[in-house]
């Protein structure tokens, strides 16, 4: 990890009460010195794609619907959803520059909906040619499966987060594993609902528990930020 972002997150994972495993991010947040998502991308592969662009609230595929290939997002931010009990769960946020719907290369049909959480430009890779890719230079599958393997760190950490029973801390894990480049500040590129969503908590108690901590002076908060201010006593 680079040691421009490690010190202060580390420091605010002992502040609160938790061991943040190193390389260990929450889905949607990439760790800083982790290498691009979309590096094993080869020419043939990007010339061969093509771009779609989405409304917000659009959806690029359904459930069930025939998977045919995978995506990046090129600009915006998109909604994975699944539906259980008959209500929508997000269970991840694809952001710009990031690679999703990687399970389609290997399932028939797509395992959740993608909806465009705002106006978004998307580049779609067929399937067919990214696995022929694959076959043919086996370095390139390689780089992929290190991406993969990025992404099974960061579905641990957010089994590890969803695991935390008490709002407070879980958010507080949160906001010390998001935090940018001066260790204490998390931006927004979402609503907080979107963040209440993204964490397993209702809208409701996320609100509650932020006005709570920025009434403790544990937090500061703008429109686009939330700003760790001081040690928290849980």
């Amino acid at each position: 990890m680079n040691s421009q972002y490690q010190p202060d997150a580390l420091q605010w994972s002992r502040e609160i009460g938790f061991n943040i495993q190193l390389g260990c991010w929450p889905v949607g947040w990439k760790s800083h010195d982790m290498t691009s998502q979309l590096d094993w991308l080869s020419t043939s592969m990007r010339s061969g794609s093509r771009a779609r662009m989405l409304e917000a609230g659009e959806a690029l595929f359904r459930q069930g619907t025939r998977a045919t290939a995978i995506f990046e997002v090129e600009q915006g931010r998109l909604k994975m959803i699944r539906h259980v009990d008959n209500r929508p769960v997000v269970v991840h946020t694809a952001r710009s520059g990031e690679l999703f719907a990687e399970a389609a290369l290997f399932a028939p049909i797509y395992l959740c909906d993608a909806v465009a959480a705002v106006a978004c430009r998307i580049r779609v890779y067929p399937k067919r040619e990214v696995l022929a890719a694959f076959r043919g230079d086996p370095a390139l599958a390689e780089r992929f499966m290190s991406v993969l393997s990025h992404q099974i760190h960061d579905l641990r950490a957010q089994l590890e987060e969803r695991n935390i029973r008490s709002a407070r801390k879980r958010l507080l894990h949160r906001l010390a594993l998001a935090a940018g480049p001066d260790g204490r500040t998390m931006h927004l590129e979402g609503t907080l609902m979107d963040l209440a969503s993204e964490i397993g908590l209702t809208h409701e108690v996320l609100y509650r528990t932020l006005a709570e901590l920025e009434s403790e002076g544990v937090i500061s908060r703008t429109r686009a930020t939330i700003i760790l201010r001081k040690t928290s006593s849980i």
